[in-house]
């Protein structure tokens, strides 16, 4: 019964396209960003920071990218390790060459240098699409860790080929280097985060996001209603690309602070960001943050569960929990395979009748 809208009346265009029309709704996310802004800060320490929190945000941040581009335009990409490579060592040459440019400023140049070389690599969806894009996109992958590689100018010619991240303030509080703070750090990005996810969730709501998704659902007809398919797949090439070399440089600027292209963005990278818009619902910018919190959690709760209830030994709980997380993975796609956000939404719709039979 307190979950209805009974009584709440609509009286502006304004009030019915709120992202949170419900009441109850705008309360419950109101208090999340309340708890998680000034009551998780208290309490946090280096195991929540750099185990759960940052990587939980990061990837957050990731899967919305990729979901712009996979999810609402249907182009499917498998470059996503690549382009947080761009973003990392965008922002390891923007930190390094110019020590006094703000560190906002230098992850969205950085998120900048990742939205060209996404555009670029975009540009085969015109002809291609389907496993032939996914197929591109994995050449841009592989190239583009290549090139990190062998090419010593991005490494600032170390040579053990390694990027790490100088210390840097921000409005006069440490937040890269060693020693910055775990709770700056995770303010730090948590501002990021919810500033980008209300920015995407407002574009896809837009013409913009109406456009990728008539792309997505059919670009014929899409075509034909006057929607110009290169412009509009680039375009979310370059959004998507742009919110993932945001990811890329936090990645390594907050949370690692240093990283090697081929051990820190591999492949592992781009099929770990596609399985979490795969569990957390495709189209949806709700289900990018569950599918991040079930790949980043359920790793943890496995491990924790194996080796301190059951007594396994690291290396054999490691074996169960890759298995385990395949066969949680193959079930659960099979159970509802448009996603966790969708077993929320459901959950809603139920709470809304409830105590009325349905």
């Amino acid at each position: 019964m307190f979950y209805r809208e009974t009584g709440q009346f609509k009286t502006s265009y304004d009030a019915d396209q709120a992202v949170f029309p419900i009441f109850q709704d705008r309360v419950f996310i109101w208090g999340v960003i309340a708890v998680a802004f000034f009551g998780v800060p208290w309490f946090i320490d280096d195991y929540w920071a750099n185990a759960i929190l940052l990587p939980f945000l990061i990837y957050a941040l990731a899967a919305i990218g990729l979901n712009i581009l996979t999810g609402y335009c249907g182009q499917l990409s498998l470059g996503t390790g690549a382009f947080l490579a761009v973003g990392a060592y965008a922002s390891y040459k923007f930190t390094t060459a110019f020590p006094e440019l703000n560190l906002i400023v230098v992850f969205l140049l950085s998120g900048a240098a990742a939205a060209a070389v996404g555009t670029l690599f975009g540009l085969p969806s015109l002809r291609i699409k389907g496993f032939y894009l996914a197929v591109a996109t994995l050449a841009a992958q592989f190239f583009i860790i290549w090139l990190f590689y062998k090419v010593p100018w991005f490494y600032n010619y170390n040579a053990t080929g390694q990027i790490s991240v100088p210390s840097r303030d921000l409005f006069g509080f440490r937040v890269t280097g060693a020693e910055a703070r775990p709770a700056v750090e995770y303010l730090v990005t948590l501002s990021i985060v919810c500033v980008f996810a209300i920015v995407a969730k407002n574009i896809v709501r837009g013409h913009i996001g109406r456009s990728w998704m008539a792309i997505r659902d059919m670009d014929i007809a899409a075509e034909l209603i006057g929607i110009r398919p290169l412009r509009t797949k680039l375009l979310a090439f370059g959004v998507s690309s742009f919110y993932i070399g945001v990811a890329g440089a936090l990645m390594f600027a907050i949370w690692l602070g240093a990283a090697e292209s081929g051990e820190t963005f591999g492949i592992d990278q781009s099929f770990q960001v596609l399985f979490m818009i795969i569990i957390g619902g495709l189209g949806s910018i709700l289900g990018s943050f569950l599918g991040a919190a079930f790949i980043v959690l359920m790793p943890i709760l496995l491990k924790n569960m194996l080796v301190d209830g059951f007594a396994m030994t690291a290396v054999f709980a490691k074996h169960i929990e890759i298995m385990t997380m395949g066969v949680l993975i193959i079930s659960f796609l099979i159970a509802e395979p448009q996603g966790l956000a969708r077993l929320w939404q459901i959950a809603k719709e139920k709470l809304r009748l409830w105590p009325f039979p349905h």
